[in-house]
């Protein structure tokens, strides 16, 4: 429900974009609105606000009455039920020929009479925010993972090492070790460093990770600290907030010729990385990046690539229109590129366009 305040700045923006010389069903799509329902919001026949919280609504014919939720308050607090939640006590009651309520039913009114509370001894759940981060330009948001290559023994591996840049997809720094380690983590991220030529009066950098030890030590940490760097986390047990550093190893591990059958040693694991890095930075076309690589996204080479393709195809239709019935090809990219974004509301759409 958008609130009055909010559909008055809607219908200024539209009006001010409209004057500027936009189309006004344009300008909807762009604050999220269709272009009937700034119609509906300009008639003087519209309520100034949504009425729906002011709607009187008739009680459904099956709503519990008084007594019977005086009487399932009563058994849930009965000696014999007061430990037990609804789904044990509905199952012990029908073994017992009776029922008053289904589980769902009990927990709504539990709840409505403020006696739904986590108890017992193990910690209450907690709702996490996911981390959502956005980088318009290199190096400002990393991302980084550990995965492993076997190592030709059964149940021995040479753990992977990486950084990832959001902006560009450009692996910009990796490393093989032998175990899983903070320390080793904080000699990669200063390499990267070191790599990138940053210094701490840069912009400040994000660097997002998993929940894993090595991700949360107190070395890694301190490095961090030191080169001004905001540590970032995924939630505890959930495998996608981190979803470009996973896509990077699938990619690794379904590579033609990677060692599934393993590499006796950590240099074999080094020299084989090394070629998939390089391939992946240099030759790799990223789907995610309308197909140009890494590095020409990284090096600001970008838009030159892409206006250069939309000049081959441009000219290829003049030569031959008939082969195109409508535009040619989109080679063009986001400016922004997100990781985690949140669904965007039409709250926030108005007020990054009015920001």
């Amino acid at each position: 429900m958008i609130s009055r305040e909010d559909r008055v700045l809607v219908i200024e923006l539209i009006d001010e974009a409209v004057t500027n010389g936009a189309r006004e069903f344009k300008a909807c799509e762009v604050l999220n609105i269709s272009h009937r329902t700034l119609f509906r919001w300009r008639s003087k026949n519209t309520p100034d606000e949504d009425q729906r919280p002011y709607a009187t609504r008739p009680e459904p014919s099956n709503k519990l009455t008084k007594e019977e939720k005086e009487r399932i308050i009563e058994v849930v607090n009965s000696p014999e039920y007061k430990s037990l939640p609804p789904s044990q006590i509905v199952p012990s009651l029908a073994d017992k020929g009776e029922y008053i309520a289904s589980e769902s039913t009990m927990y709504k009114v539990l709840k409505e009479y403020n006696m739904q509370h986590h108890r017992g001894l193990s910690k209450a759940p907690v709702k996490r925010s996911i981390s959502t981060h956005y980088a318009d330009g290199p190096n400002q948001v990393w991302m980084w993972d550990i995965t492993y290559i076997p190592a030709g023994i059964k149940g021995k591996y040479h753990y992977l090492y990486l950084i990832l840049d959001l902006y560009s997809r450009k692996i910009i720094a990796w490393e093989i070790y032998e175990k899983e380690s903070a320390e080793y983590a904080s000699k990669l991220v200063r390499r990267a460093f070191m790599c990138e030529h940053r210094t701490k009066d840069m912009k400040p950098l994000v660097l997002h990770s998993d929940n894993g030890s090595p991700m949360k030590g107190a070395t890694l940490l301190e490095t961090l600290i030191m080169l001004g760097v905001m540590p970032s986390n995924s939630r505890p047990r959930v495998s996608n907030d981190n979803a470009y550093a996973e896509s990077v190893f699938k990619t690794l591990k379904y590579r033609p010729g990677y060692p599934r059958k393993g590499l006796s040693t950590i240099e074999d694991a080094r020299n084989w990385v090394l070629q998939f890095a390089r391939w992946y930075n240099q030759e790799h076309r990223h789907s995610g990046l309308n197909f140009l690589t890494p590095e020409q996204r990284h090096n600001g080479l970008g838009e030159t690539v892409l206006a250069n393709r939309k000049a081959v195809y441009e000219a290829a239709k003049l030569k031959n229109p008939n082969r195109w019935s409508r535009n040619t090809r989109k080679w063009d990219l986001e400016e922004r590129v997100w990781l985690n974004p949140e669904s965007d509301g039409i709250i926030e759409t108005i007020e990054e366009k009015s920001s």
